[in-house]
């Protein structure tokens, strides 16, 4: 392999990430999630830049560890908790922090990982504002879903993790997160970094990639997959061979309106998104459950996707939902089609 292939491989840490998953209820399956990393053979033109983004963070005197921050899932100083008590929790550079030369580096370092999509965060000074206010999304959904203290959650396509920081705040006591995405991977590390905690783990893996028939997951996300896949019954049935008898699923998903079983048949786009094939209504969406083997599928709530919960900021600079509707008619997108409405589904394995 020449050096600039190696140096555009992802790099895993398979001996941390074995002591970590040690007596845990994973312990088991460590080889096996191992291979999956191992086997797919993960490269990104990017990664050296991103790495030296990493290697650039500062060392800092985080104090306090907030995962319900006003300001986003917050690794903070004790200089950050009182600037944030006087003055704006918005401001990057309250004026009574003085913020070490060294200390500046965190703000190119975390930029360097750009775009961020789902936050947002507070590392010390730094408000990461990312494209999703994924606070929001765990606003709605975290009511409803029993309670997570001492469950072993899996959560599929998390992105750069923040949910899953969230769910160890609601007690979860171990989280693995699952996403193909190198970018989120390392936006995670630079996370991990200051917050450094153990018991939650990203994986560079889809759900077609990770072993089958775990049966072990208490709980098991699914938020903003479904929609991505051309067979939804097989990521259904997927979602459930990971789970434990009785526990519990927590589906958000696209969804089309309609009291009646009907699916939205797509060409594979929809709001300037690719590879979305079908939204089907809630009704249909219970069918799809309830064929997949699922049991006590309920209904929690559907959302107009708001251009406040998804849009442009400095931390993701580029198109976001905004330019994806009718600039004439925002109750459609682009392509003429209603605009984004995201439906959250709770079903139990039997």
């Amino acid at each position: 392999m020449s050096d600039i292939a190696q140096n555009q491989r992802f790099i895993f840490d398979e001996t941390g990430f074995r002591a970590e998953l040690t007596g845990t209820k994973l312990d088991n399956w460590t080889d096996a999630l191992i291979s999956a990393v191992r086997d797919r053979g993960l490269h990104h033109g990017d990664l050296p830049r991103w790495q030296a983004a990493l290697d650039s963070l500062p060392e800092l005197p985080i104090t306090n560890i907030d995962l319900d921050h006003e300001t986003g899932v917050a690794a903070l100083t004790d200089a950050d908790v009182i600037a944030h008590r006087s003055k704006s929790a918005t401001s990057c550079t309250p004026a009574n922090y003085a913020i070490s030369d060294f200390a500046k580096m965190l703000e190119p370092a975390l930029k360097g990982l750009m775009p961020w999509r789902k936050g947002p965060y507070q590392i010390a000074h730094v408000v990461i504002d990312t494209e999703w206010r994924s606070d929001w999304k765990w606003n709605r959904v975290s009511p409803h879903i029993a309670d997570l203290t001492d469950r072993t959650v899996l959560d599929v396509g998390c992105g750069n993790g923040y949910h899953m920081w969230r769910m160890r705040s609601a007690g979860a006591k171990t989280v693995v997160g699952i996403d193909p995405g190198l970018l989120f991977s390392m936006q995670f590390r630079a996370v991990q970094r200051y917050i450094n905690d153990r018991q939650i783990h990203l994986l560079p893996l889809t759900m077609e990639t990770l072993p089958t028939n775990m049966g072990l997951f208490d709980t098991v996300f699914s938020m903003g997959v479904l929609y991505h896949r051309k067979n939804p019954h097989a990521h259904l049935k997927e979602l459930l061979q990971a789970m434990r008898p009785g526990a519990e699923l927590v589906l958000e998903t696209l969804v089309t309106l309609g009291e009646n079983e009907t699916i939205l048949d797509l060409d594979g786009r929809y709001a300037r998104m690719r590879n979305i094939w079908q939204l089907p209504s809630v009704p249909m969406l219970a069918r799809w459950l309830q064929d997949s083997g699922f049991i006590n599928v309920r209904f929690v709530s559907i959302d107009t996707t708001s251009r406040l919960e998804q849009r442009t900021t400095e931390w993701m600079p580029y198109e976001s939902l905004l330019e994806s509707l009718d600039p004439d008619e925002l109750s459609l997108t682009v392509e003429g089609l209603p605009r984004p409405r995201r439906a959250i589904m709770l079903a139990d394995a039997p």
